[in-house]
């Protein structure tokens, strides 16, 4: 049975709306769109094609699946892991309006709590998550994502959509590896561990 892994990137104050560009998504007035392109250098790249390269699927939310579409289809060099991997594979798209698709290989999913099981007994390694705020916040509610990769970038955005919004339920996370790129992305990943532990440093 597959994993779901969510993969996004992230500020330092937790903001992972429009990384990509200005334009991205606007939502609620946000114009500080495209804060991960200074900083995306060979390192980020290497990153992101060995996160690819375990892809069995791939799971989206409507907004991020329409920026992905109108992108990756026109990318057709072989030798371009993540355009290889999103071209070929298996897309579902989290979308209760929509029920067909232009991109190859792609399936809409109404009930994505219920319909996630199903999904990760078609595939033996992962379904990926990329970006996709307003899914992540579906998952991380219901407990959902295996294993969290985040890229951190050095920059502080003071508001925007957050990965981890109100309705995260608490929980502990075990650290399983971290690196620094050169122009200083911190790239963790982090599986789940179960329930919140808590303690005090009072002294009894």
């Amino acid at each position: 049975m597959a994993e779901l892994t969510l993969t996004t990137f992230i500020s330092l104050d937790g903001v992972m709306q429009g990384p990509g560009s200005p334009a991205e998504d606007p939502d609620g007035g946000f114009q500080n769109g495209g804060w991960v392109v200074p900083y995306f250098d060979a390192d980020s790249g290497k990153i992101i094609d060995d996160i690819y390269t375990k892809a069995d699927a791939f799971l989206f939310g409507r907004k991020t699946y329409d920026i992905f579409s109108a992108h990756w289809p026109k990318v057709t060099e072989p030798d371009n892991q993540v355009a290889r991997k999103l071209n070929s594979l298996p897309k579902f798209v989290a979308s209760q309006t929509r029920k067909t698709f232009s991109w190859n290989d792609t399936s809409p999913i109404r009930n994505v709590v219920k319909d996630i099981p199903d999904i990760k007994q078609r595939f033996s390694n992962e379904v990926q998550v990329h970006g996709s705020c307003g899914l992540a916040q579906t998952l991380i509610e219901n407990d959902l994502i295996d294993e969290f990769r985040l890229l951190t970038y050095p920059v502080i955005l003071g508001n925007g959509k957050r990965l981890f919004g109100a309705g995260a339920v608490p929980s502990s996370l075990k650290h399983v590896t971290s690196k620094t790129t050169g122009s200083g992305v911190v790239m963790s990943v982090y599986r789940r561990s179960g329930s919140l532990i808590t303690g005090s440093v009072e002294t009894p």
